[in-house]
């Protein structure tokens, strides 16, 4: 049976000695990890692993680390692995985060004492009206918290220390893994799969307490390249071509009103331009192209290049190029092959007392890639909030139920082995 409880503060204060360690991502990297830092959270939780007795906890070339927790039962249980990403958005400062606990929250606006400019209001964060008695954990006003996702660092740190200490609770092997680079959509560029040896996967990466995700955007990244006629400004007329003043129509050509984030929710797609830079000569465009149907996604970046044409009509001697990545796909139809997954995933969050929320994530997550890898992956909550802002918060109490719910997963794949 499943007897976890907080052993006081334990929990938080696992999580706030992994939120001060500053691992933010770099796009513009071509390293793995893509900053030396990442590995310094990632040295500090081998050897959290190794004095709980994981023997194998190890940290790769890479800045992976993997452990296995071995399994304590005679049945042949399926091997789960739970996952969860070690570095937080280059969106916002996570540098000198300072944890701030508000105990006992009765539903206040919380002013956050480094920019009292940020504030979190009940009226703006829905989820905190859920939070009433609970102790909330924010940042201090200048720099993001790094929930997203230490959150769920900390719950699996957690469940493999109890799983350790408590041999009655039974399971079978439980592998764990910790990312790198997932906030940049290179979270599983370089897993060994072969090293993992897991059959089905959970990653904590989740919002809202008692939320289960199988279904998130398949997405594709656009470079857009102009390449224009460039001319001394004082000899230009009717030579010039800008390369810039070209992009720029485009961009304003783009649709306002749909198919952009700020217009968009639920299940609708978008095209949303993330960087741009250039000269008169040349000019690019970074574009991320989202929907969680992949017909409308390629649908999506037919109306940006047919934008990109027509614009480009004006400028005659001007030319474009345009480079479609793919990203990640919808894992919906991976693991819709596997329905015990969330199954499994739906009574354990029942048993820690919760109500199940099936959602879609409009994102990705590392399981996004992995269920498309051979390792199916949904996404179970981690009680992160306002992610990749100043704003961002998570509750204790959330975590802890987040804890007792990946032990429930362990315990449900062992019964019905």
């Amino acid at each position: 049976m499943n007897t976890y409880t907080n052993n006081e503060t334990k929990l938080q204060q696992r999580f706030i000695k992994y939120a001060e360690i500053d691992t933010q991502s770099d796009a513009s990297s071509t390293t793995c990890p893509s900053t030396a830092k990442q590995k310094k959270l990632a040295k500090v939780l081998v050897n959290e692993l190794l004095s709980i007795g994981i023997t194998d906890a190890h940290l790769d070339e890479n800045g992976y680390v993997y452990a296995t927790i071995p399994s304590n039962t005679n049945k042949t249980v399926p091997v789960i692995c739970f996952c969860s990403h070690m570095d937080t958005s280059p969106d916002c400062s996570g540098e000198n985060v300072k944890p701030i606990i508000h105990q006992n929250y009765q539903g206040q606006d919380l002013v956050l004492p480094d920019d009292i400019n940020v504030v979190l209001r009940l009226s703006e964060h829905k989820d905190l009206k859920h939070q009433i008695g609970n102790d909330i954990i924010t940042a201090s006003g200048t720099t993001l918290l790094g929930a997203d996702n230490k959150a769920g660092v900390a719950e699996i740190m957690e469940v493999a220390e109890f799983l350790m200490q408590n041999p009655t609770v039974k399971h079978g092997e439980i592998k764990i893994l910790f990312t790198p680079d997932e906030e940049i959509g290179r979270g599983v560029d370089k897993v060994d799969l072969k090293r993992l040896n897991a059959d089905f996967a959970y990653t904590v990466d989740g919002e809202t307490l008692g939320s289960i995700e199988d279904e998130t955007f398949s997405a594709d990244g656009v470079k857009l390249i102009i390449k224009g006629v460039s001319a001394h400004p004082g000899f230009a007329k009717g030579k010039m071509e800008s390369a810039i003043k070209a992009l720029a129509d485009i961009l304003s050509a783009l649709p306002k009103n749909k198919l952009t984030p700020e217009a968009t929710s639920e299940k609708e797609g978008f095209i949303h331009p993330v960087d741009i830079k250039g000269n008169a000569e040349q000019a690019e465009a970074d574009f991320i192209i989202r929907d969680f149907n992949d017909e409308l996604l390629k649908a999506h970046e037919l109306t940006l290049e047919n934008v990109v044409k027509e614009v480009i009509k004006s400028y005659p001697n001007s030319n474009y190029e345009l480079k479609i990545t793919e990203q990640y796909r919808n894992m919906k139809k991976a693991l819709d092959q596997h329905p015990q997954i969330m199954d499994y995933g739906i009574e354990a969050i029942k048993r820690a007392g919760i109500s199940p929320i099936k959602r879609s994530i409009r994102g990705g997550t590392d399981g996004s890639r992995l269920s498309f890898m051979g390792l199916p992956c949904p996404n179970i909550f981690a009680g992160e909030h306002a992610f990749h802002s100043k704003q961002e918060w998570v509750s204790v109490q959330d975590m802890e139920k987040a804890v007792q719910t990946i032990i429930n997963i362990a315990c449900i794949w062992e019964e019905n082995a």
